[in-house]
């Protein structure tokens, strides 16, 4: 039997919104283009079922279920700014705080004797 992780099975709130904002986000983007639940998880090579539990946002599902919603609706661009590495404020303050304070390099040498 397969153990569910425990942030599918109980996800903090804010994970769980995400998740039901970006199945209802994919939902209206299907009926927007008139595409059967059948149709788009075709396409996808999903069950029904499975992209039904994408378009409830179920923290089960797979992220590769998600991902492969957006692509089959055209909307996998935007995947390029999720996490990136240029947008992570957080991440860069932390990095700097980290970095010695005074350059270390090779000191000159006097030249005169």
């Amino acid at each position: 039997m397969t153990r569910v992780s425990k942030i599918a099975e109980a996800p903090p709130y804010a994970v769980e919104t995400a998740l039901k904002r970006l199945g209802a986000n994919i939902r209206t983007a299907r009926l927007r283009r008139g595409l059967r639940l059948d149709e788009l998880a075709a396409k996808i090579g999903l069950s029904r079922f499975a992209l039904s539990d994408v378009e409830k946002g179920k923290p089960t599902t797979g992220i590769a279920a998600y991902v492969g919603a957006l692509w089959a609706l055209g909307l996998l661009g935007d995947m390029e700014t999720v996490a990136s590495p240029d947008r992570d404020e957080e991440g860069k303050a932390l990095e700097a705080a980290r970095r010695p304070k005074t350059a270390h390099g090779s000191r000159k040498l006097d030249n005169e004797f």
